[in-house]
């Protein structure tokens, strides 16, 4: 328990910016959801447009110190490497069997 002014000062400043950072991880962590969603619906579009607002809010979250800049960048490789991935791969055409072709 803090006597002096400045230590209660100090544990009211900490709860504040805990709260804050809470919300913004939050806010992340519902977005990358959303990207999760579109790119197990393989939606190229409606991902190209959550991969940005992704990129957009890690990069807002490392300049305001809620992640370490390197821990964005992480996310951000991880997050690029999976829609580049869906992005390569092929189509997915019609189901067909090898047995049933002449």
């Amino acid at each position: 328990m803090p006597h002096s002014l400045s230590a209660k000062k100090r544990v009211r400043q900490s709860i504040k910016r805990q709260r804050r950072n809470r919300q913004r991880k939050k806010t992340a962590k519902v977005a990358l959801k959303k990207f999760s969603a579109l790119l197990a619906q393989k939606d190229i579009s409606g991902g190209e447009a959550a991969l940005r607002e992704n990129i957009r809010l890690l990069d807002r979250l490392a300049s305001k110190g809620t992640l370490h800049r390197r821990t964005a960048a992480r996310r951000k490789s991880r997050l690029m490497r999976a829609f580049n991935a869906l992005q390569a791969s092929p189509p997915s055409a019609p189901a067909s069997s090898p047995a049933a072709a002449p």
